[in-house]
């Protein structure tokens, strides 16, 4: 399996992704989409990957970084 490119520790079940941030201009990002945590402890985004690991959830595993 080939990991994801950026993967964020994140406090809530549902987050929002716009490919933006990390020297990304929002304009040159994607739609806002809303993603969902699920019972493994993360989500990822369909436009670019980005997986979203919930802190303190199964996924979690104290090396990432805070979003």
């Amino acid at each position: 399996m080939i990991p994801p490119p950026e993967t964020f520790r994140v406090n809530s079940r549902r987050v929002a992704c716009d490919g933006s941030g990390h020297g990304i201009d929002p304009a040159l990002g994607h739609p806002r989409i809303y993603i969902e945590i699920d019972e493994r402890g993360f989500g990822e985004c369909g436009y670019c990957d980005r997986r979203f690991a919930l802190a303190g959830g199964p996924a979690d595993d104290g090396t990432l970084a805070d979003h």
